[in-house]
């Protein structure tokens, strides 16, 4: 264990420095959440967004890029029926995005914070875990396992999210479902990955998802080391692709849940040092 150690650098201390950047992003994202949600009406138009449907649900599925394409479907009521409850589940009317609003989306991705601690996290994981020996260990090796996961998660947020979407005429954001039980919610939640909706709002078979797993993982074969290069190697890249989004959609699904489940039990001290932070109220939990 410890020339293992030796070999791939220390990824404790790596991962504390990655926890710590963590948290300076969280914070300065909870400061700058008043501008995040001015910037995202002008990523989408107002011609664009549906009757009845605030700009804030639409800015919310630019503001966390593709890591989080969850789309809010639900409408708040007004004060004199909202005593204890604060929204419904009635769906909005479907609008599709335009080829721009897609490109969007991938540009606003491509510079979020998100992106680059996933990166390198999974680049800490992977030097941990001993993955890409052929990379080395210390700084560098981690470096390179860095640049990989960042072409990985960029290649495909072009592909998938951009191009092929838009050749093919599919929505490539996360709709939550309205049913009730756990079961049938993970159920929908998970299928999510085969099925999507057209630009006519038509539910249709994820042809981007599926070809865009395929290409990204093909294209990797491009920067990965020559041992991973190799038609069975590509094959396992693509079902942990399809298999990582179907995980992905599942925390889109239940995370609104999670946050109010904490939000319910959170110490009074994280309450008020929220109240302190220039935070909208409608962008608050």
């Amino acid at each position: 264990m410890p020339t293992q150690v030796a070999r791939y650098g220390n990824p404790r201390k790596i991962a504390y420095v990655l926890l710590g950047a963590i948290s300076i992003v969280m914070m300065r994202n909870l400061s700058r959440a008043q501008a995040s949600s001015a910037q995202g009406e002008t990523l989408l138009p107002s011609s664009i967004t549906a009757p009845g449907e605030s700009v804030d649900n639409k800015s919310a599925a630019i503001q966390h890029g593709l890591s989080d394409l969850r789309v809010s479907e639900t409408v708040p009521q007004s004060p004199a029926r909202a005593e204890g409850a604060t929204t419904t589940s009635r769906p909005l009317a479907y609008t599709p995005l335009s080829a721009r609003c897609k490109f969007n989306i991938f540009l606003s991705s491509t510079h979020s914070p998100y992106t680059f601690v996933e990166a390198g996290f999974q680049a800490t994981l992977a030097q941990a875990t001993g993955q890409w020996p052929h990379y080395g260990g210390g700084m560098q090796g981690w470096g390179k396992r860095l640049g990989a996961t960042l072409a990985d998660t960029e290649s495909r947020k072009f592909i998938q999210t951009f191009a092929l979407s838009t050749i093919l005429h599919q929505d490539p954001r996360y709709f939550p479902s309205h049913r009730r039980t756990p079961i049938s919610r993970s159920w929908y939640a998970a299928t999510r990955v085969a099925i999507t909706r057209n630009d006519n709002g038509e539910g249709a078979f994820n042809k981007s998802e599926f070809l865009g797993a395929l290409f990204t993982s093909s294209l990797q074969n491009a920067y990965y080391p020559r041992h991973d290069r190799n038609v069975g190697e590509t094959m396992k890249r693509f079902g942990g692709a399809l298999s990582s989004d179907a995980l992905g959609d599942l925390l889109r699904e239940f995370t609104p849940d999670i946050e109010r489940l904490f939000r319910k039990h959170a110490p009074k001290t994280i309450l008020r040092i929220e109240e302190k932070l220039p935070i909208p109220p409608e962008d608050k939990p």
